[in-house]
């Protein structure tokens, strides 16, 4: 007999997690930038959507999901484009490193 012992799990298990985001069903324009927004526009509209990312009961499981699937557009885990690009960055350091 077959073992499934090492097969991955069902998608709907590794990705239920999202329909307890409070994002859910909300205007995606607040976590993701439309094309040429700078400065305080953006800075704002960031600050909104790591607002809502702050109360989200899921906040870590969609921050681990960002950083493991290097995320790269929007606001994703109360992170920012650029602050996920830091960190997959370090880590990146630290494996050459290693």
């Amino acid at each position: 007999m077959t073992s499934t012992a090492r097969l991955p799990k069902p998608v709907t298990e590794v990705w239920d997690w999202q329909k307890e985001g409070l994002c859910r069903g909300r205007d995606s324009a607040v976590f993701f930038h439309p094309d040429n927004e700078r400065g305080s526009a953006r800075a704002s509209r960031e600050n909104r959507a790591k607002e809502l990312c702050a109360r989200c009961p899921v906040l870590m499981q969609c921050r681990e999901h960002a950083l493991a699937v290097q995320e790269p557009y929007g606001v994703w885990g109360g992170m920012g484009e650029d602050e996920r690009r830091r960190i997959i960055a370090a880590s990146r350091r630290r494996v050459r490193a290693a």
